[in-house]
């Protein structure tokens, strides 16, 4: 451990007199932040090409722009697992909330942390500012109706997760120190073996997890300290005497003390990091929940009013959006990167839960996309359409730009329009949101960089330095870069992993249908009712 504190130290240290040149030694007047976004602009553009390809559609809609052709891919394959699963998103529900709540704990069972802790981190990776200024995003570009398809999105996302996390606890790897390895590497290779195709296997695995090692760096890692230095670094601008504050203009300075943060948890594998999340995740969720609840008590008259705008927009968008499709493709996308449903990467924290049943596993996690995207996500929505957000000036431009401008500021300025000084606090809490959800993504990234090189000390100590370096750089980039990488590498692991889903459907739904089966004969049974018959 001293090894790697020292390390992590010494690279650290070395950006940080890096980064601090940007007063005097960068050419001319060009700041870090320019330097940064000019060598990294041009390879985000080109991984963004090829991600997020389009289907022409103006040939059917006059004026209707490209579809993306991943949208439809992670959106299809949602419905499809949705319709051949037996609705599992909504008949297993009620089971999914008796195991979350710790009826069937068994701490007899293989795995390193219980059903909430995995839950936990998994909605780490997801809840956080995706739901804040993804959300605004969104909205800015496609107007309200885009609500209403990134709720779709959510309740047909259920099952995809459902399905990708069951294989991911069956797949799972459990070393001699009981350190478990899981995820869509994992069961795309075993699983695709088993049934005689090794070789693609091998290449799905292969794909998936160089995807989530940029997925880590690109959403993980660069989004979250983008969108929160900004929050962080404006307010505290604004509290310490403007443009003459030291923060003024450095947003790496916070995006150095995050990397230190997240450096202390990360030492500590998934233990570690489900301790910080089982904390955080519900606290942070909850306060984040009320105030918006509180927001939206004081409109409650123009509440259905918002939702008639939600499914008005939804089926009637006009304007810069191509309409209709505009509108359903910037729903769609922002649900995907809030959610991650179809993409694996919740497999990986779900793997080391500690159970026996794989698709106990999947019914907790199918949890995440109805309170990440169903409930969150349309709460920040109703915030800012019924605060008028949408037509302040800040929104307007952001509109006529593209949005991705905008980011956290709109949902801040909705917050705060109701609740004076909220700003502050959504402050901490948009940092803690990106805090919880860059330590989930390390321990995404680094299970899939493992897999790939091995399990080597000095292997592990590389993606570490590595993913807290890139830390300090992200905080200092601009927003269109850091969306465009982030949505490619996120959305691009659905490629691979909605192959293999679908090649191994036929074995979650018998393990399914096993489970219910069981449940139902009384077979398996809350962890005290079977402590009392077997006692």
């Amino acid at each position: 451990m001293n090894r790697i504190l020292a390390g992590l130290a010494a690279l650290i240290a070395g950006t940080t007199a890096a980064v601090a040149a940007e007063d005097g030694a960068t050419a001319g007047s060009r700041s870090f932040s320019d330097l940064v976004n000019d060598t990294i602009s041009p390879v985000t553009d080109f991984i963004s090409g090829i991600i997020f390809f389009e289907i022409p559609l103006d040939f059917i809609i006059d004026g209707a722009p490209g579809f993306p052709f991943i949208v439809i891919w992670l959106l299809g394959g949602a419905v499809f697992f949705t319709f051949y699963m037996g609705f599992v998103n909504l008949r297993g529900f009620r089971q999914s909330l008796r195991i979350v709540s710790g009826k069937y704990d068994d701490p007899d069972d293989p795995g390193e942390v219980t059903h909430f802790q995995a839950l936990t981190a998994a909605l780490s990776g997801t809840v956080g500012l995706g739901n804040i200024a993804g959300v605004a995003i969104a909205l800015t570009i496609g107007g309200p109706g885009a609500t209403f398809w990134m709720i779709l999105a959510g309740l047909f996302g259920m099952t995809s997760k459902f399905t990708e996390c069951t294989l991911g606890l069956k797949y799972r790897e459990i070393d001699a120190d009981g350190v478990v390895s899981g995820g869509p590497m994992h069961y795309l290779s075993k699983g695709l073996a088993r049934l005689g195709r090794p070789g693609l296997g091998k290449v799905l695995a292969v794909m998936a997890a160089l995807i989530c090692i940029g997925g880590a760096f690109g959403a993980g890692n660069m989004f979250q300290v983008n969108q929160s230095s900004t929050q962080f670094t404006n307010v505290m601008a604004e509290l310490t005497g403007g443009t003459d504050s030291l923060f003024y203009g450095r947003p790496w300075i916070f995006g150095i003390l995050f990397s230190i943060a997240v450096g202390m948890v990360i030492i500590g594998g998934i233990r570690q990091i489900t301790h910080v999340t089982e904390f955080l995740v519900p606290v942070m969720a909850g306060i984040y929940v009320t105030a918006a609840l509180v927001i939206l008590g004081t409109h409650i008259t123009e509440i259905p009013g918002a939702f008639g705008q939600i499914f008005a927009g939804a089926f009637t968008g006009e304007g810069i959006t191509g309409g209709i499709i505009g509108v359903m493709i910037q729903g769609l996308r922002r649900a995907t990167f809030s959610n991650e449903a179809g993409i694996g990467s919740a497999s990986i924290a779900h793997a080391a839960a500690k159970t026996r049943e794989p698709v106990a596993e999947g019914l907790v996690a199918l949890l995440e996309p109805f309170v990440d995207t169903v409930i969150i996500c349309t709460m920040t929505a109703l915030v800012i359409i019924v605060t008028g957000s949408l037509e302040t000036e800040m929104a307007q431009e952001a509109a006529r730009i593209g949005g991705t401008a905008i980011g956290i500021s709109l949902t801040s300025q909705a917050f705060d329009s109701v609740i004076v000084g909220f700003k502050y606090v959504l402050s901490v809490a948009v940092v803690l949101f990106a805090f919880s959800t860059s330590i989930t993504w390390f321990y995404y990234g680094q299970r899939s960089f493992l897999y790939l090189v091995g399990n080597k000390p000095n292997a592990e100590l590389a993606f570490k330095s590595s993913y807290l370096v890139v830390l300090v750089i992200g905080s200092a980039m601009q927003l269109t870069a850091v969306m465009d990488f982030a949505d490619a590498m996120l959305l691009g692991m659905g490629f691979p992993n909605i192959v293999g889903l679908y090649l191994l459907r036929h074995e979650v739904r018998d393990l399914m249908q096993s489970y219910f089966a069981r449940l139902r004969s009384g077979e398996i049974r809350p962890t005290e009712e079977t402590v009392k018959v077997t006692g």
